[in-house]
């Protein structure tokens, strides 16, 4: 099943007094590039955070947001004792050696100290039983919004990709005709063009003559692209039901398309079908767009 790397999810819960809302995005991204907000005195929770996320998604830039709100009272805060005190050591040790450089620091102030990372942790009162828990629920839930959105999303790129893949086919099929059409012209006209080039050259070896119009001939002719660009359909079509998730691997398959696009145009020394394999480049273009946002 194809699923959207792009999507957005939002949920507001309650445990006691404690209010909470995870927000979870993502966006296009090469692999699984995880960002995450947290409130400070819950950093025990990332691990499962992460865990919980990499477990469900497997690429796509993803930021997940949460926010606690509760009403303001006695509790909610105190003071990390061993961190205040790590922090102040760290305070007098970098005023004494700008003293020793002959520099003279502002003092730091209540505000300063106390806005350093873990000072301030959320007290006793926000210790709820099983606060964790609820919170990794809430997590899940809006996990399961966001694939929901992105599954939803990749249903809709299944149908345009699909449809994409479809035009393409058509194109190769078009340009197999014409392909044998310029064959069928081209041995038709070989002897007429081995007896003209003969009379013109009067010491002309005719057997390599034969040899090297044969070589021109086999030169452009480009049934070797027209059946690799069939197996690419019949893979693209694949990939494009299969459970697993399938961006990579339609990525891959876009640049082999385009490979052999190029090739086709290169050898086609023939208007119709150097129209063909224009169309067919143009064509790939769109469907790898599209691609770039399947997970």
């Amino acid at each position: 099943m194809i699923r959207s790397m792009t999507a957005f999810a939002h949920r507001r819960s309650q445990i006691g007094s404690l209010g909470f809302e995870w927000e979870a995005r993502s966006v296009n991204g090469r692999g699984l590039d995880l960002r995450l907000r947290l409130p400070d005195g819950l950093e025990g929770l990332e691990p499962a955070v992460r865990s919980a996320v990499t477990a469900r998604l497997t690429r796509g830039h993803v930021a997940v947001t949460l926010r606690l709100s509760r009403p303001l009272r006695e509790g909610i805060f105190a003071i990390d004792s061993e961190q205040l005190d790590r922090v102040l050591d760290g305070i007098r040790m970098v005023q004494a050696r700008a003293h020793e450089k002959g520099l003279t620091l502002a003092p730091a102030s209540v505000s300063d100290v106390l806005a350093q990372r873990g000072v301030v942790v959320m007290g006793a009162a926000t210790e709820e039983e099983g606060l964790h828990g609820a919170l990794l629920q809430g997590l899940d839930a809006v996990l399961d919004d966001l694939l929901a959105m992105r599954e939803a999303e990749g249903r809709a790129l299944a149908r345009v990709i699909a449809e994409q893949v479809d035009g393409i086919a058509r194109l190769v099929e078009e340009a197999a005709e014409l392909a044998r059409a310029r064959l069928e012209e081209t041995r038709q006209k070989l002897p007429e063009a081995l007896r003209r080039m003969t009379a013109e050259l009067a010491h002309a070896d005719e057997d390599r003559l034969t040899q090297e119009l044969a070589l021109i001939a086999l030169r452009n002719d480009v049934t070797e692209e027209i059946d690799r660009l069939r197996v690419h359909v019949e893979t693209a079509r694949a990939l494009v039901t299969d459970p697993k998730p399938a961006g990579r691997r339609l990525d891959f398959l876009a640049q082999e398309f385009n490979r052999e696009a190029n090739t086709l145009c290169s050898k086609a020394s023939h208007a119709a079908l150097t129209r063909i394999g224009l169309d067919l480049k143009a064509a790939i273009d769109q469907m790898r767009e599209q691609v770039q946002n399947v997970e």
